[in-house]
């Protein structure tokens, strides 16, 4: 199976606005070509047009492997661009969360994360689309959304994956129930009419939140999305739903209803922002779909979070 240093030619993009990412460059790039990856070009961008742009643009000259730096919106941009093409996308975890490399089993330290490129395997993972934008993680609506507003880059930068608990009991405090309808398109549920709702998520992977779990069952090679909704309650129940967050046990409790599917439609009343591997993307109404083994990732060897299915298998926009 194919290594990074098998590769033809390599671009490297880094997100130098990301938490560790503006001092991360020289010494990914040199630590990657000392092990041998033919890197030819390297790429630092600062905001999302600009990432997108350079993505499109390295894809366009034929670079068989892209390695990318940045945070999990950064690494979601990247997948959604190289999505069905068979490019090779590395990834750098440099943001606060790194909740895809978590899942990935890819080491949060730099140069150990640099030589997972290199020495890593190739496999191909599932990516998530809601309204066609891409997510690798989780999409979600509700506190989630509240929790990203409160997530200041000044806030990630002084206190690292412990913003995610501040900016999570801001939010709290902050937020306002809604309804909701989920809808499936394949028959596989019976819709269904919620209320009084504290959050509705759709899981693609298995990590999310700075190292929350979807569900214990989750996986980013399943081919299914994790539905899960959360219902509102007395405080404690919510901090009994959050204790169990770590694991994905939190599925099991009384006031959350969790189900598994290939595509679910999520409309709300009222229509709400939906967040995507923490980036705000799109509103309700929202269709979502799994692009089955769309994504080629390097992980590394001794990674069991996915496997590589190869040519033959279906990776169209969505089963």
């Amino acid at each position: 199976m194919k290594v990074a240093r098998e590769a033809r030619s390599a671009a490297v993009v880094i997100n130098a606005g990301s938490r560790r990412g503006a001092a991360a460059p020289e010494l990914a790039v040199d630590t990657m070509r000392r092990a041998g990856v033919p890197i030819s070009s390297v790429h630092n961008v600062l905001s999302g047009a600009e990432l997108a742009e350079t993505l499109d643009r390295v894809v366009a000259d034929g670079h068989d492997l892209v390695i990318v730096g940045g945070g999990d919106g950064t690494v979601s941009c990247a997948a959604g661009r190289v999505a069905g093409t068979g490019v090779m996308l590395g990834v750098l975890p440099l943001g606060t969360a790194n909740d895809l490399a978590r899942t990935l089993e890819i080491p949060d330290n730099l140069a150990d994360a640099c030589a997972a490129v290199a020495d890593g395997k190739v496999v191909d993972i599932d990516l998530g689309r809601a309204n066609g934008q891409p997510f690798l993680n989780v999409a979600s609506v509700g506190l989630s959304v509240g929790v990203t507003e409160a997530l200041s880059p000044r806030l990630k930068r002084h206190m690292g994956p412990l913003a995610y608990g501040i900016a999570t009991l801001r939010a709290y405090a902050r937020h306002r129930p809604f309804r909701a309808r989920l809808e499936f398109p394949e028959g596989d549920h019976e819709p269904m009419e919620l209320e009084n709702l504290l959050q509705v998520a759709v899981g693609n992977g298995r990590h999310y939140g700075g190292g929350n779990t979807v569900s214990p069952t989750a996986g980013i090679d399943d081919h299914t999305l994790d539905t899960y909704a959360i219902l509102g309650a007395p405080i404690r129940d919510h901090v009994k739903i959050a204790r169990l967050l770590k694991d994905g046990s939190f599925v099991e409790h009384d006031r959350v209803y969790h189900l598994t599917s290939r595509r679910v439609r999520l409309v709300t009343e009222p229509p709400l922002p939906v967040n995507l591997d923490g980036e705000i993307a799109t509103i309700t109404p929202t269709d979502f779909t799994v692009q089955r083994n769309a994504v080629h990732v390097v992980v590394p060897q001794s990674s069991n979070s996915a496997s590589f299915d190869g040519p033959g298998a279906a990776s169209g926009p969505s089963v």
